[in-house]
């Protein structure tokens, strides 16, 4: 697996996301992203905020926040305080106790069966009946252990992303799904929204940032402009802005 630090700058470069509207859509800051790529723990408050931001940046970018905690952890965390200590060796008073004579524990348990043998024998002996030869048992079948638990596959990207727009102001929306125009030169105004739609690919002109994108459910804000923004939604590379020549027209 590539480094968590490289695959949280690919997934960045890739969505062309900056770090300053990361910071603005998380509230971490931006050295701490920055070292979080870079992979420089030491910059970071500790463990416990490396996790918590390493899951909230993956998730960011729509990757598998899971996993990477889990590297972050088979890589970098440590092992207590307790499970590095080493054994301590005996008190100078236990081994003085030590010295001497010592019977085997074996030997001892050997005496106590024969005694046992040898006092059963006598107790028949003296009811007058022959001693019955103990049967012999069969030891239990043991069941094979269970089998290890499968790995768990790691789930394949989307194929169609969900996509609803809600204006927080007065804003101009064109919206397309290939050759399909879903929304049509419509002027939102605040607390309106569209229904929410499925494709594999979304291309949208928008007249300013005055609205909140759900994603596949997830709310995303836009990034001001004083021009027409355009941009391109897809399941696996997330928003892409897309040039003036690029941006669907409903015209």
């Amino acid at each position: 697996m590539p480094d968590i630090g490289e695959s949280l700058r690919e997934a960045r470069m890739r969505a062309r996301v900056d770090v300053s509207e990361i910071e603005a859509q998380t509230k971490i800051r931006a050295k701490y992203l920055r070292a979080l790529e870079n992979e420089e723990w030491d910059l970071l408050p500790g463990p416990t905020y490396v996790k918590s931001f390493l899951r909230t940046y993956a998730e960011a970018l729509d990757l598998d926040a899971k996993l990477l905690v889990d590297e972050y952890k088979l890589r970098h965390e440590h092992l207590s305080e307790v499970e590095l200590q080493p054994i301590s060796p005996a008190a100078p008073g236990r081994e003085r106790r030590r010295q001497g004579p010592v019977i085997p524990r074996g030997l001892v348990i050997a005496l106590l069966f024969a005694g046992l043998i040898f006092a059963l024998f006598l107790l028949g002996q003296c009811n007058g009946e022959p001693e019955q030869p103990a049967q012999r048992r069969e030891p239990s079948a043991v069941p094979p252990p269970p089998p290890p638990p499968a790995a768990n596959p790691r789930p394949a990207a989307p194929r169609r992303v969900r996509l609803r727009i809600e204006a927080t102001g007065a804003v101009y929306v064109c919206l397309k799904a290939g050759d399909r125009t879903l929304v049509d030169e419509r002027t939102l105004q605040a607390g309106e929204s569209t229904e929410t739609f499925k494709s594999r690919r979304f291309r949208l002109t928008l007249g300013n940032n005055s609205v909140l994108l759900r994603i596949n459910g997830r709310a995303r804000e836009v990034a001001p402009s004083d021009e027409p923004i355009g941009l391109e939604i897809t399941p696996t590379r997330g928003r892409r802005p897309l040039s003036a020549s690029e941006r669907p027209s409903c015209r």
